[in-house]
């Protein structure tokens, strides 16, 4: 069913992780209820509490935010599960009382899972996003490899059972879809960039901002084990002191701790700086007067931060591992590493920082040209379209 262009539409964005958690679907999450508000539409979030107590509802400029009942896990400092005998009849009355026109799921489990089977006995329209790999489980499971590969192929099973009932089925990447298609058997998935206002991280007309005395690499990101961060540390000891390479980390997580012991073991104490969690602007600021960006994980979908630091002008180093390698022209705005190999991401690092200041300059603003196609603008259209009745091959993106 379509509805008409100029109709507002209520939307039900179903998402098992959404602000004040940090990663890259939870801030998909709000940045798709921000848009979708500001385009006109009564926009309601579903998703997890971040502590213990009773369901309840919050007006948050963004949406509407609902928020069920969930529990801590012990493998993870902020992560948070919902259980489906304590969260189905909350959201069949949100169904009831807001009515939705469209349901927007953001992955399988638990609160996205459930949403689907509600609008589907309804007869609502489903849009499913993945922003998941089931390796991204890995490092909050404590148990043999083996025992791991098991749950990755069931959780493939069981995306695809549940993403298969929705109407369409979005992820970010070509090579996400292809991933999908392999493992969950979903025969149809529309790649469809998360978005970014890349006009948000350049310098704006008359503001100077001042790059450090040293060269700075930055990270930001969650400081978690696929994050491979300890393979970034190692590199910067690995560069030839001379150039005084510093290091910059943004954000938290469960391995700060060991991090930061390793930068002491290392004596780089001077050299590495940890932020933590840190504001837009400041993250802003740190991608404007950064030398380049590095993103050592290896289980990245997408990487938004690593779009973030290319819209400030700004040369990357990416692991050659899942999605990032589309974001990297070899040579051209920055250059690919092998993953956990730190010898060659010190040699890269060191290649890059020694450019003469017009290569760099020039290595950055491809870095910039990169970005267009990932709209932020363009994505909330093609959702829009969705959410409105278009078909997959309707789309052109």
């Amino acid at each position: 069913m379509t509805t008409p262009a100029d109709q507002p539409l209520t939307v039900l964005i179903a998402a098992d992780t959404y602000p004040p958690h940090v990663n890259g679907a939870a801030q998909f999450g709000y940045r798709l209820a921000k848009g979708m508000t500001g385009r006109g539409h009564n926009v309601h979030v579903l998703a997890c509490r971040a502590d213990n107590g009773k369901a309840f509802s919050e007006f948050r400029s963004e949406a509407t935010v609902h928020r069920l009942r969930s529990h801590g896990v012990f493998t993870h400092e902020y992560f948070r599960i919902c259980f489906p005998w304590e969260i189905k009849k909350d959201i069949s009355l949100l169904f009831d009382r807001i009515k939705p026109d469209v349901v927007h799921i953001q992955s399988h489990y638990m609160i996205g899972e459930h949403v689907l089977y509600e609008a589907v006995k309804r007869g609502i329209r489903v849009v499913a996003t993945n922003h998941f790999m089931p390796e991204n489980l890995n490092p909050f499971l404590p148990f043999p490899q083996w025992f791991k590969d098991i749950v990755g192929r069931i959780s493939w099973k069981d995306m695809g059972k549940v993403m298969s009932q929705a109407d369409v089925v979005t992820t970010p990447t070509p090579l996400a879809a292809k991933a999908m298609h392999q493992h969950a058997f979903l025969p149809k998935v529309l790649p469809l960039s998360n978005g970014i206002d890349a006009s948000a991280y350049e310098l704006q007309p008359g503001e100077v901002v001042e790059r450090h005395a040293y060269p700075t690499v930055v990270f930001a990101g969650r400081l978690a084990e696929e994050k491979h961060v300890d393979v970034l540390i190692d590199a910067v000891a690995k560069t030839p002191a001379g150039l005084n390479i510093h290091l910059e980390i943004v954000g938290g997580g469960e391995v700060r701790a060991a991090l930061e012991t390793q930068v002491e073991r290392l004596g780089l104490q001077n050299r590495v700086r940890f932020l933590g969690i840190a504001s837009d602007e400041d993250l802003r600021e740190a991608y404007i007067k950064a030398d380049l960006f590095c993103m050592p994980g290896t289980a990245e979908l997408q990487s938004l931060v690593t779009l973030e630091a290319m819209s400030a002008s700004t040369p990357v180093l990416l692991a050659d591992a899942m999605a990032l390698p589309h974001l990297v022209r070899d040579g051209e705005n920055g250059y690919l590493f092998r993953p956990n190999d730190s010898d060659d991401l010190a040699e890269k690092m060191t290649r890059i920082v020694r450019l003469p200041a017009a290569e760099h300059a020039a290595m950055g603003a491809a870095s910039r040209r990169m970005v267009e196609p990932h709209s932020i603008e363009g994505t909330l259209q093609t959702f829009e379209d969705l959410y409105r009745g278009a078909n997959y091959d309707d789309m052109v993106v």
